[in-house]
């Protein structure tokens, strides 16, 4: 495992669209989204605005997944999830459209929608910068029926704010169609998610796709040779063993929240993005999940100092998710677009669409070494002579959340829960 790189994610929302009687929706971002600047003017909606209401939304959102199977892993992209629902919502009208952007937790008193499609394009840009040290692609393209035609103002926008490329698609077709789906979608997340879209109804009118991929390098690797085999308690009862991974002698942003019972470390990427990883005592997971709040994260996030760890545990771990998210978007009132009430007539100048199905999946992989950072083993400066007092260490054998953040713009980029490594 020594060729992958220490944490690989990906997300990827798919949405089906179909004429109203029996329905299907589903996008990819490119460098073309900074050459339409002149059309949209005025300020973009603040960045740390547009990330607290993306950071509701992830625990809305993640609640709800959790509350479905509690003690399974749970592992999603809510920056793919919002990105693609926005992206929709700039053909939605009426009631559709204030219910999609409400559910991604926007206040529209505050914030027109024309402020929120600017605020992902700014969100969309500062993530699609190239780096060496991080490669992170987001995007979204849409598949469309032949036979429907697209109104000029919506292909505009598309391009315009979310980078978007349309393809023309057969969706008689079915199985050449779902293989363009996949194939362009397997191309985008470099072979990771395969098979995204099974079974298209031949009533398809066109499926919108949302990306995301990101294969980053720890600041600090961990020494492959110090993985052992250890014990991992998925519960009181119940113990499986899994690789676990060391890392010593570390300064590490740290913070015990004694009120929550938990503890927070946060380990950077060699990009300066990072990963928060929070470990609730023995019991005490489902007690930290009920009080998730934007204030939570904030408040772990202002209250991380450096902390000398003399040993960090964590396991190297792969879990991936799918989920159905027609079925759980409508707990968080987005209800209308899925039904014959939907107006998304700002797509083709009709109301004769509706969203059958939303597809989401992620797939994260958490290692110990980057791609070429095997060699970097050997700078760990052991100062015996220092270590005075009790030792700190900081062991993740048991369930933990995790969350994957930009530094760029604050925002989630993936939150989960590791509830068993083995657990594919």
């Amino acid at each position: 495992a020594v060729g992958m790189s220490p944490l690989l994610a990906l997300g990827l929302l798919v949405a089906g669209l179909c004429p109203t009687v029996r329905c299907l929706l589903g996008g990819r971002l490119g460098p073309e989204i900074a050459t339409q600047e002149v059309q949209h003017t005025g300020p973009p909606l603040d960045s740390l605005r547009l990330a607290s209401s993306n950071t509701a939304f992830t625990f809305s959102l993640y609640k709800r997944l959790v509350s479905k199977t509690p003690n399974k892993n749970v592992i999603f992209s809510p920056l793919s999830i919002s990105t693609a629902l926005a992206f929709l919502s700039l053909g939605a009208r009426g009631t559709t459209l204030t219910e999609i952007l409400e559910g991604l937790k926007f206040n529209l008193t505050e914030t027109p929608d024309t402020e929120i499609h600017r605020g992902f394009r700014h969100l969309l840009q500062s993530l699609s910068r190239p780096s060496d040290e991080l490669e992170l692609s987001v995007g979204n393209a849409i598949f469309v029926s032949e036979g429907l035609k697209l109104l000029k103002k919506f292909r505009e926008d598309a391009r315009a704010l979310y980078a978007s490329e349309a393809f023309s698609t057969d969706f008689q077709d079915s199985a050449a169609a779902e293989k363009l789906i996949n194939d362009f979608v397997k191309n985008r997340t470099q072979g990771k998610i395969v098979d995204l879209v099974k079974d298209l109804d031949l009533h398809t009118a066109m499926v919108l796709v949302n990306y995301i991929f990101l294969k980053a390098k720890w600041k600090t690797p961990f020494d492959p040779h110090n993985t052992f085999e250890a014990k991992f308690h998925v519960s009181k009862r119940r113990r499986v063993t899994v690789p676990m991974m060391d890392l010593e002698d570390v300064e590490v942003p740290y913070f015990r929240d004694e009120r929550l019972a938990c503890t927070v470390v946060e380990l950077q990427y060699a990009s300066n993005d990072s990963a928060l990883f929070v470990l609730p005592d023995q019991g005490r997971m489902e007690a930290v999940e009920a009080v998730l709040q934007p204030e939570t994260l904030r408040g772990w996030r202002h209250s991380l100092r450096l902390r000398w760890i003399d040993n960090l545990y964590l396991p190297k771990f792969s879990i991936s998710s799918s989920y159905n998210l027609e079925a759980i978007l409508p707990q968080l009132g987005v209800t209308k677009v899925f039904t014959n009430q939907a107006d998304l007539s700002g797509i083709t100048g009709e109301r004769n669409l509706a969203v059958s199905q939303v597809v989401h999946k992620t797939v994260l992989d958490v290692t110990e070494v980057g791609t070429e950072a095997a060699a970097a083993t050997g700078s760990k400066i052991m100062l015996m002579s220092g270590k005075i007092g009790p030792l700190t260490t900081v062991s993740f054998n048991r369930p933990f959340l995790l969350s994957v953040l930009s530094k760029d713009t604050q925002d989630i980029l993936f939150w989960g829960k590791v509830a068993n490594p083995n657990q594919a």
